[in-house]
């Protein structure tokens, strides 16, 4: 069984690595991938011989439009394969807090591109991963805090869902070996919480001492970030368990946070983990 991934980054390399012990060998465009998005000849040559294609490419920033539909949409329309698409929870807007599911609807928040992304390729018949923040080993809020840019932000009531990269490759990876029906499925750990308590705990975890809680003006933050605090949602995940029979492994930040510190760790001094009571 082939998968061709269009844009290989960090989820899409979890999603690789996790596919080919089940039998996936994998073809790619982007980095390190062996496949270059341009040559047409080539991407469809590999579109021909593959049994499921997944699109990790986010719209372009400038024109709004989804690079892989506008090069290769009339190729994927006929494709008769597995289609999948890495989209994001971003598409459901501002809920004040309150919790979303995929029957929420979509397009009403500041990431139009994206929902209308999402929604073309539910209409191709995909299988379509809505994520909240990602994070994982080398992007967590461990080496936030290492790199002195992690902030807590003084929000009543704001409450974000979080989901560790490996979880995200997991559910792909049952949603093809199970061939799931297509549809939005909502990737999400079981805790939303406020930022500051992911940060607190990387502090704790580092014996650190956490960051000044600051108001969002006292941050000074750049405007992409100050738009993450602009919608207040929790993610509500139940779909994936009981269709693709996922479950994550790190149901909360604070599993996902000692993954992360054990893969930092084993690449430098493994000894300390018993320092840190992770042995």
């Amino acid at each position: 069984m082939r998968l061709l991934i269009f844009g290989l980054g960090y989820t899409a390399k979890h999603v690789a690595a996790w596919a080919e012990p089940h039998g996936w060998a994998v073809e790619a465009t982007g980095r390190d991938g062996t496949l270059d998005f341009a040559d047409g000849d080539a991407v469809r040559f590999a579109l021909d011989g593959t049994d499921a294609v997944l699109s990790s490419v986010p719209p372009d920033r400038q024109s709004g439009a989804d690079p892989v539909l506008a090069a290769y949409g009339a190729d994927l329309a006929r494709f008769g394969g597995w289609t999948g698409y890495l989209s994001s929870t971003g598409v459901y807007g501002d809920a004040g807090g309150a919790w979303v599911d995929e029957s929420a609807p979509t397009g009403t928040g500041r990431r139009s591109a994206r929902s209308e992304a999402d929604e073309a390729w539910l209409n191709m018949g995909a299988r379509v991963f809505r994520l909240p923040g990602i994070y994982g080993p080398g992007r967590s809020a461990l080496d936030r805090v290492r790199e002195g840019r992690a902030n807590r932000i003084d929000i009543p009531g704001q409450v974000f869902s979080r989901v560790h990269v490996e979880d995200i490759a997991d559910g792909v990876v049952r949603a093809l070996r199970e061939d799931a029906p297509p549809g939005a499925y909502n990737l999400s750990d079981d805790l939303p919480c406020p930022q500051n308590d992911v940060i607190e705990e990387a502090c704790r975890l580092l014996n650190a001492e956490p960051p000044p809680l600051q108001t969002l003006e006292e941050a000074d933050l750049s405007p992409m970030a100050r738009g993450f605090y602009a919608e207040n949602r929790r993610v509500a995940n139940l779909k994936a368990k009981r269709v693709l029979g996922w479950q994550p492994r790190y149901p909360t930040y604070r599993e996902g946070l000692v993954a992360c510190l054990r893969v930092d760790i084993a690449a430098g001094d493994p000894s300390r983990l018993a320092d840190r009571g992770l042995g």
